[in-house]
């Protein structure tokens, strides 16, 4: 049986954590900055922690 593969465009935008978890960008961070307060766009930098309902999916597709 051959390996699995990892899909490239998940990897591309994820990272896994030490502990597991996975870190990515935020989305509405592109443009339309005007319609968006000031908080709004401070928290929307960096990157965020995913949410553990998804992360099952997303690890499988990160699986190397």
């Amino acid at each position: 049986m051959p390996k699995m593969k990892t899909n490239r465009a998940a990897a591309k935008r994820f990272k896994v954590t030490a502990n597991g978890g996975l870190k990515s960008g935020n989305a509405y961070t592109q443009h339309r900055f005007h319609g968006k307060t000031k908080k709004q766009r401070r928290n929307l930098r960096g990157t965020r922690m995913m949410d553990e309902t998804t992360l099952k999916t997303y690890h499988q597709l990160l699986q190397k």
